[in-house]
């Protein structure tokens, strides 16, 4: 036994990552088999009276912590984290009694050894019930190590803190103290002396030491990004222990916007060196506009709206934004402008109006812009805000007194197919908010937007587009937009007919998602239950040859679009058809009905036919989805005795099988990789 765990010892320091995790997860199961197995009972609260397996891995541990190898000191902190991490036994506290003073050592040394591992074992320390319910030493350990640690190397054990439910009140206000220095230190540097007081009355560790950091060109960028990451996680919890300062940190994250485009005029020799170093730092930028974001959803968080808007503007019309940069801004002042309405500190529609207007212009030039990411963001916005704010007056006819949809509807021709899915998501958005044609002053014509839609639908090459394009007629189905689109049942036959032909099986999918919306509420607006899987009444299904639903189903083609799709090679298609056929189904049999059924040779070759060719799934040649010498689609006695005698359940179950269902293990999954790409010797090592 000795021996082997030698070996483990040694492989702790293996080359490969994943070698050495092994073998310190096998020394951690090792350790607590040998407590929990080879004991009569619970183990004592000495480690010279537990088993001489554990007591060995303890010496290891202690050994490596006292060792003058920096190697042996990291294996030792990744062992006792995983132990911790994973095993929460009441002997876990005394094993660390036994490492506690060593560990504590670390934190004291002038120059801390391996910060981020120490960290790591506190964290997993704090998520132990053995831990984090004591009053002792382990939460003067935290306290401790959030004195010592630099803001950098502190950063992930205050978020660590922030997030825990259990934690006393003194250390986590420490934490905060800690997490929001370097946003203090940016208030102050940028503010004139009195304006603001700052984030914090006091700090943990020497201001000196953030100040050093923001100063230096090296550490800045890295402390900054660091704890707007910070931020914006925890700002993103819906509920957080402790309450954080969410106005002044807002003006600190504008602070750095400005730093970082030039537009504030330091207060100090400070703010200076910071203004140096961020001047165009893209880094920096994007993690601010990322915690302004998370700000636009806390309440209470108010600040002057038209300087906090300026900054945003500015960074929506400085040609040197970077891309991502100019995305991210877009997201901010999307979030901020849906928001502005309920903001008491801004209560002026002339106000809001101002605003809108100076977007929309620049909005206008982002259309236009030579770089594809641009223009495809600028369109992302739009479509933000027409959901945002579309019931708001103000917005709408801002909007369509801009320039804004023309360049849109001009984009939905743009040789970047990316551009065109994301013109055409907008286009479809500012369809069903326009005005009726008919508008005095109106120069957006929606029945144009719906024929462009069709178009592209039916003839753009790539997919991106024609996804958009039936996503957008299912969200105007849902949403009963139907003015737009004039004869319904029209529309929806021509819309299932295109899909039908589609190479995307996402198209063909997005086609499905129609029928069924389709379905639902054709039974819905004729007086149907409105679950439509809720079976109709005897009195309904005896007349159901004439019912009007099947008749209008059949002539939109729906039933040869679903049995067609079946067969298709991909299977999601084929589950989304068979889900819809049981639905329909149910809606025009009950399930007693059913039991009765006839055997499809029994009743026609054409559905005998019918059942044999499904049964094939995609190895189906030539399936046909009209009307045809096998099988009429289009007549509603065939479909409704298709519907009632096809064995629906069966070629549900065969789709629902993964395609390992034959032989499902490790080697057969290896055997087939092997067989895609030719067993050599190099393929080999890949697959192991």
């Amino acid at each position: 036994a000795a021996g082997a765990l030698d070996v483990i010892f040694t492989l702790q320091g293996d080359p490969s990552l994943f070698v050495a995790a092994a073998a310190r997860r096998l020394l951690v199961h090792t350790l607590s088999l040998s407590l929990e197995c080879e004991m009569s009972k619970a183990p004592g609260t000495r480690v010279c009276d537990w088993p001489l397996c554990a007591q060995m891995i303890i010496k290891h541990i202690e050994d490596s912590l006292q060792s003058s190898s920096i190697s042996h000191i990291k294996q030792s902190l990744k062992l006792l984290a995983g132990l911790f991490g994973g095993c929460h036994a009441p002997w876990t506290e005394v094993l660390w009694l036994s490492v506690a003073k060593q560990v504590e050592s670390f934190l004291v040394e002038e120059s801390v050894q391996a910060p981020h591992l120490l960290v790591d074992l506190l964290l997993n320390m704090s998520r132990s019930p053995v831990f984090c319910d004591s009053e002792g030493n382990f939460w003067a350990l935290v306290t401790s190590a959030l004195e010592h640690l630099n803001p950098v190397q502190a950063g992930p054990l205050t978020v660590g803190i922030l997030r825990l439910h259990k934690c006393p009140q003194d250390v986590r206000i420490q934490a905060v103290t800690v997490l929001l220095q370097p946003m203090d230190c940016i208030l102050r540097a940028a503010s004139q002396p009195l304006e603001y007081s700052g984030l914090l009355d006091e700090s943990v560790t020497d201001p000196a030491t953030v100040e050093s950091l923001l100063s230096s060109k090296s550490s800045c960028a890295s402390l900054l990004c660091q704890t707007l990451g910070h931020l914006e996680k925890l700002l993103s919890l819906s509920h957080l222990p402790v309450d954080l300062p969410c106005t002044s940190l807002l003006r600190s994250v504008v602070a750095i916007l400005q730093f970082c485009n030039g537009l504030l005029i330091p207060a100090s020799p400070l703010g200076s060196k910071i203004s140096q170093t961020l001047i165009g730092c893209f880094r920096v930028q994007r993690a601010a506009l990322d915690v302004l974001a998370v700000l636009s959803e806390r309440k209470g968080c108010d600040i002057p709206v038209e300087s906090f808007f300026d900054v945003l503007l500015s960074y929506l019309e400085s040609p040197n934004t970077n891309p991502v940069v100019l995305k991210k801004s877009f997201q901010a002042t999307s979030k901020w402008l849906v928001r502005l309405p309920e903001m008491s500190c801004f209560n002026s529609q002339w106000q809001i109006t101002k605003i809108l207007q100076d977007v929309f212009l620049v909005l206008q030039k982002r259309l236009c812009s030579p770089c594809w990411e641009v223009r495809d963001s600028s369109l992302e916005f739009l479509t933000i805000l027409i959901n945002g704010l579309r019931d708001q007056d103000g917005f709408r006819q801002t909007l369509f007194s801009s320039e804004v949809p023309r360049l849109t509807e001009d984009l939905l021709e743009d040789p970047e197919s990316y551009v065109r899915a994301s013109a055409v998501t907008a286009a479809g958005h500012l369809a069903y908010i326009a005005p009726e044609s008919s508008v005095a002053g109106n120069q957006y014509n929606k029945e144009n937007t719906v024929a462009k839609l069709q178009e592209i639908f039916s003839t753009d090459p790539e997919g991106f587009p024609r996804r958009a394009v039936i996503s957008i007629f299912i969200k105007w189905l849902k949403k009963g937009y139907t003015a737009l689109l004039q004869d319904t049942e029209q529309f929806v036959s021509k819309v299932i007919q295109t899909a039908e032909r589609d190479f995307d099986w996402e198209v063909r999918l997005g086609g499905l998602e129609l029928v069924e919306v389709f379905f639902v509420q054709t039974l819905c607006r004729l007086g149907r239950p409105k679950c439509h899987y809720a079976p109709f009444s005897p009195e309904f299904t005896s007349s159901v040859r004439h019912n009007e639903s099947l008749q209008i189903f059949c002539r939109t083609k729906l039933f040869g679009f679903l049995f067609c799709s079946l067969c298709d090679c991909d299977r999601p298609v084929g589950q989304k058809a068979c889900d819809i056929l049981l639905a329909i189904r149910s809606s025009f049999y009950t399930s007693n009905s059913l039991k009765d059924s006839l055997d499809p040779e029994e009743v026609g070759h054409g559905i005998g036919w019918l059942q044999r060719t499904l049964r094939q799934g995609s190895l189906a040649q030539n399936f046909p989805t009209g009307s045809s010498q096998e099988v009429d689609f289009q007549d509603p006695e065939s479909m409704l005795l298709a519907l009632g005698t096809i064995d629906l359940e069966e070629l549900h179950d065969d789709l629902n099988k993964s395609s390992d269902h034959v032989e499902k293990s490790p080697q057969s999954l290896l055997e087939d990789i092997l067989a895609t790409v030719g067993a050599i010797e190099e393929n080999e090592a890949d697959c192991y």
